[in-house]
């Protein structure tokens, strides 16, 4: 990420850290979750996360790929662009 990304601090998996200012997310369906079932669910597979916000935004942790089902191509995908980037 640090190649593609100067002003933010380089994290180990390639994922946009939640430090970085243009971390930011502007959708309409992000919101912090308060729901600490969902924020603790070890179920939920969080390397699909592109930036590190997603991983506490309410409508991801709600629709995100489950571990229990399987890794899914998307989070493959994900993961695979962060490594190359």
């Amino acid at each position: 990420m640090s190649s593609r990304c100067p002003h933010a601090i380089s994290s180990t998996d390639g994922m946009c850290v939640a430090e970085c200012f243009y971390t930011r997310c502007d959708r309409p369906c992000h919101k912090v979750t308060t729901a600490i079932e969902l924020f603790l669910d070890p179920d939920i597979d969080r390397s699909a996360a592109v930036k590190e916000t997603c991983t506490f935004c309410e409508h991801f942790l709600a629709n995100a790929p489950r571990l229990s089902l399987g890794v899914s191509q998307s989070t493959k995908n994900n993961v695979e662009k962060r490594q190359h980037a």
